[in-house]
């Protein structure tokens, strides 16, 4: 009969090994997840400040070329012979160019 409380002993140590692994196994899975949570929130906090400043740059961009285009608007309408004559040499080189 000893073998067989030899084997209920032996058992219950495997089975406590067991549940030791088994909790340390949950412990790191739960670890790993809060590690996870917490990179997935930096990483989304750190795309909103992207798009946010990708956002702001397309305005302040915008914003240039609209005031460049009303210059240049200006210009031209206050000079018609200045732009008419811009015209005719850019033609002029464009048209040398493809001939050659």
């Amino acid at each position: 009969m000893t073998t067989t409380n030899g084997q209920k002993g032996k058992d219950r140590v495997e089975t406590a090994t067991t549940d030791r692994f088994a909790e340390k196994a949950h412990e790191t899975v739960d670890a790993l997840a809060e590690r996870a949570q917490r990179t997935e929130r930096d990483v989304r906090a750190a795309a909103a400040r992207t798009a946010e400043q990708a956002r702001e740059l397309q305005e302040e961009y915008s914003e240039k070329a609209e005031q460049s285009l009303k210059r240049a608007t200006s210009y031209f309408e206050s000079n018609p012979l200045a732009f008419a004559g811009l015209a005719f040499v850019a033609g002029v080189v464009i048209s040398t160019m493809l001939r050659r």
